[in-house]
């Protein structure tokens, strides 16, 4: 930054001194209005705030005013024109930043929810370090607290990812509360990464990926997946805290027809109501038995029950259904029931 280039941020400022050290007058407010415009035009052209300090101190060197002047009150002046003069520089820079967020706000409310034409949206993307013309998955964690851009949970996960792949072409962003991760399909390291990083930082939330998608119709895709994906997991109350949309492709399948799977639930399953203590221990046993490859040994460990207790269940089940979960011929259809009585919320919820 040469002297020409300081030059138009410093007029005035040198007379300013030189009126001060022989009244001993304060800058007047259009004066310090005049500094401030100054400070905000100097960070709108992107130059630094410390290079420009010091071009200050160095004028106020070149124009310190006689010594029979006052140095207090020229030291004042100096004080409240520098003051100023940074005051309106960073009003600058926070409200650049404000328009900066909203822009990215909007960009990832029309890339998430597919909103604007796919031409615009590529050459925004650009900007935030995507590019649409790839493939894209996309990860949403969930935790315990519903999450901003600002919040410490965000920023902790993004500086991670940062550090470890640094100008990979991904996006981590927040979305209803959740934290969102746009990366290139063939990147799975980074969203595993980012799922391990996610589920320490929320302690202990739980993650869903999306499959592959191309283009910017894509994106909105696997986000809409990966959703989709969280929801079942939570229904399922799956173990693994990071569930794949691809390993969990026959879940959909089997709730296409809503209606048949309401039917299978309530026609093979109703029957245990009339159980002691309602349906929910018998599913309970079911679901375990199932899990363990229905061994009867490890189901029992899994429930805490004895083998006795867990047979007599099994037992029960037989007469209440009319189907007994030991036979390989019969097993499908209650297993399948089983599911499907976790993804509509039965017994809870009635049909």
């Amino acid at each position: 930054m040469d002297q020409e280039t300081v030059r138009p941020y410093l007029v005035g400022y040198g007379d300013i001194l030189r009126e001060v050290a022989t009244t001993g007058r304060r800058l007047t407010r259009a004066e310090l209005d005049a500094r401030r415009a100054l400070g905000e035009q100097a960070a709108d052209d992107g130059h630094s705030l410390r290079r420009l300090v010091r071009e200050h101190l160095s004028a106020t060197r070149c124009a310190w005013p006689h010594p029979t002047g006052s140095p207090e009150s020229v030291l004042a002046a100096v004080e409240q024109a520098v003051d100023a003069f940074a005051e309106g520089y960073e009003r600058a820079q926070r409200l650049a930043v404000r328009q900066e967020e909203a822009a990215r706000r909007e960009f990832i409310d029309d890339l998430l929810y597919g909103r604007s034409d796919l031409g615009r949206l590529a050459e925004r993307a650009e900007r935030f370090g995507l590019l649409l013309s790839q493939t894209h998955a996309v990860a949403v964690a969930k935790g315990p607290d519903s999450y901003t851009d600002a919040d410490p949970v965000a920023r902790r996960v993004e500086s991670a990812l940062i550090s470890r792949f640094g100008d990979r072409h991904f996006l981590l962003t927040t979305k209803n509360g959740h934290l969102v991760c746009i990366a290139p399909g063939d990147q799975d390291d980074l969203l595993q990464y980012f799922a391990r990083q996610a589920y320490a930082a929320t302690e202990g939330g739980r993650i869903a990926v999306g499959r592959s998608q191309p283009g910017a119709g894509g994106v909105v895709q696997s986000y809409e997946e990966a959703l989709s994906t969280l929801d079942l997991a939570e229904r399922l109350d799956l173990d693994e805290p990071v569930a794949r949309a691809a390993d969990l492709l026959v879940y959909p399948v089997l709730t296409r027809d809503r209606q048949a799977m309401i039917d299978l639930v309530t026609g093979t399953l109703g029957p245990l109501r009339q159980a002691r203590g309602g349906p929910e221990p018998l599913l309970e046993t079911l679901e375990a038995y199932f899990e363990v490859g229905c061994t009867a040994a490890q189901a029992a460990r899994r429930l805490s029950l004895s083998v006795r207790a867990l047979t007599y269940r099994l037992e029960r089940i037989h007469q209440l259904t009319g189907i007994n979960p030991a036979d390989p011929m019969h097993r499908y259809t209650l297993q399948t029931a089983v599911i499907g009585a976790r993804l509509l919320d039965w017994p809870a919820r009635e049909f």
